[in-house]
């Protein structure tokens, strides 16, 4: 075996705000000086005007150098007149998609041979068995069942290592005892000369993974994100020690793009995604986000597709709706991206996802997940991040039960197979949360009936408008009902409103919350409710005062 020393090199990076205390700026953040350039030839390639390619990233993709005291605007402008550029786009930051971590509690162990598994909710729901973080507990008693259904799972597998899933993130610790034996290990690599590229592959010492943010073959977590992600996927069963995965075998590679800070480019991450496609495995996990719309990742992910790989996505923890606020890259409309929302220990949308009826595919697990950490240790993360591999882990199961399929039709199967509730029906494109049995048996889960497109009338209604522009720290609401309706929704004739910070919330005649409405728009139609009442209420926070909103009509479908 090769021995591998490796320096970490850390990378700071400052994020511009919009103003103070806000969590998110008006442009995505990027790399200063760097723009990702996609040529149509890379050999005949004309001058580029003074500037600079600093490395390749994948054919005809490279990374351009440029002046920082220059407008990036301008020097996108500059590159698309070239007639062998195909596009141009900065090299945006993207960081690992968490909540606060926080530490667990001393834990007993029930039905295993794994001391901590009674804590995996997510796994088994009991309805008491939710480990307590510095942020508590979702209640102090849960809904039993709302889980994975791992154990029904389990009497048909628990895997295989014939599965090579890529945890794209920041590294693994692929020495940690619980997941030591479920580790990829490039045997060419292991065996052969340190410094030397053995297999031919173009990585040289690619033993476990590569880790493209210090660009060396060693794959070691600094962060803790990655490695909490693999345990959720592999962690061993059974071996007398710490958690179990949703699969009991698997082998996991190390793809290591973002820092031990937890951020990265998105010219790493399209490296990383086009290294692991280049390996062979059969899913990428991807618990991360961030930037605006990259089409040379984009690119890279498409490529993914067209080897049968599928790729989940967490759908950000903004608690935004992604169908208006895009969150990359799991908003991207590419056949194998599997989108993945988080839902809590009460069966309900966890208060941090993002969500999006059109844009996000499933919910999945993902508050106060208990799973492996670097050195040995175990701790609690919220997040999508921990939603995402509940679903790759289940995904694996699917595919060591059931072979190679088309990407596409794995994700239909995976939605059809979701169990339906009202926390997530018009949050999510499938209306549930994941179900491993269900999906490894090929049930279909049945779900409510929806509207008519061709049926939906629309009537004026009693005025709702803010103040133009509107208050700070505003706190109104409207209430409508038409007497015999089935379906209802609301029109919204004019809004601009400060994004993620002031918005309109839908809700039912229940006040089960379906929809946020932010940014701007015009005559735009909600999700609709069931019943014949529909509540629109508006917040705004402390600063920010935009033009606000009107509304004077609504939709309806009677019984």
């Amino acid at each position: 075996m090769k021995k591998s020393v490796m320096a970490l090199v850390g990378l700071s990076m400052v994020l511009s705000t919009a103003h103070a205390n806000k969590l998110q700026s008006e442009t995505p953040a990027y790399v200063p000086g760097e723009l990702i350039v996609k040529f149509k030839n890379l050999k005949n390639m004309n001058s580029l005007g003074g500037l600079e390619i600093s490395k390749h990233i994948s054919k005809n993709i490279a990374v351009v150098k440029y002046n920082e005291k220059s407008s990036i605007g301008s020097q996108i402008s500059k590159l698309k007149q070239n007639p062998n550029v195909e596009y141009a786009e900065p090299n945006y930051i993207v960081k690992a998609i968490k909540m606060k971590k926080s530490i667990w509690e001393n834990l007993n162990s029930i039905n295993t041979n794994d001391p901590k598994f009674n804590k995996l909710w997510g796994l088994v729901n009991t309805g008491n068995n939710e480990p307590v973080s510095s942020r508590g507990n979702s209640s102090t008693s849960g809904a039993a069942g709302a889980d994975i259904n791992a154990i029904n799972a389990w009497g048909i597998t628990k895997g295989s290592k014939a599965i090579k899933i890529a945890i794209i993130d920041t590294g693994v610790d692929y020495n940690h005892p619980d997941l030591r034996a479920n580790i990829w290990t490039n045997t060419a690599e292991a065996n052969g000369i340190e410094g030397v590229d053995d297999d031919g592959n173009g990585y040289i010492d690619d033993i476990h993974g590569y880790d493209f943010a210090n660009k060396d073959g060693d794959p070691m977590d600094g962060n803790g994100h990655g490695t909490h992600c693999a345990g959720t996927i592999a962690a061993v069963h059974d071996n007398g020690i710490g958690i179990a995965g949703v699969m009991a075998e698997a082998e996991i590679v190390g793809v290591k793009f973002l820092t031990d800070q937890g951020s990265g480019s998105s010219a790493d991450a399209i490296a990383a995604i086009d290294y692991a496609t280049k390996i062979g495995v059969d899913i990428m996990s991807n618990s991360w986000g961030g930037g605006g719309y990259s089409q040379a990742l984009k690119d890279s992910i498409v490529a993914a597709n067209r080897a049968g790989i599928i790729f989940t996505a967490a759908a950000g923890n903004s608690a935004s709706d992604n169908n208006t606020s895009p969150h990359y890259p799991s908003n991207y409309e590419v056949d194998n991206v599997i989108s993945v929302a988080a839902h809590n220990y009460n069966d309900g949308l966890a208060s941090f996802s993002c969500y999006g009826s059109n844009t996000v595919h499933v919910s999945a697990p993902g508050r106060n997940i208990l799973s492996t950490v670097p050195n040995n240790s175990y701790d609690v993360y919220s997040g999508t991040s921990m939603a995402t591999p509940h679903v790759t882990g289940v995904v694996g199961l699917y595919l060591a039960h059931n072979g190679t399929t088309d990407p596409k039709d794995l994700r239909e199967k995976l939605m059809e197979s979701s169990v339906y509730g009202a926390a997530y029906g018009k949050k999510t494109i499938s209306g549930g949360r994941v179900d491993a049995y269900n999906f490894l048996t090929g049930v279909v889960e049945s779900r409510p009936a929806k509207p008519d497109p061709a049926s939906w009338q629309r009537t004026s209604v009693e005025v709702f408008e803010s103040a133009h522009p509107y208050v700070n720290n505003g706190d109104l609401s409207k209430t409508y009902t038409v007497p015999g309706a089935k379906f209802l929704r609301v029109v919204i004739r004019q809004h601009d409103l400060e994004t993620n910070y002031d918005y309109l919330s839908i809700k039912d005649g229940s006040g089960v919350e379906v929809q946020r409405v932010d940014g701007k728009g015009s005559d735009t139609v909600t999700e609709y409710v069931d019943g014949d009442t529909i509540t629109v209420s508006f917040t705004s926070d402390t600063s920010v005062q935009q033009w606000g909103y009107l509304i004077d009509e609504v939709e309806y479908i009677l019984e």
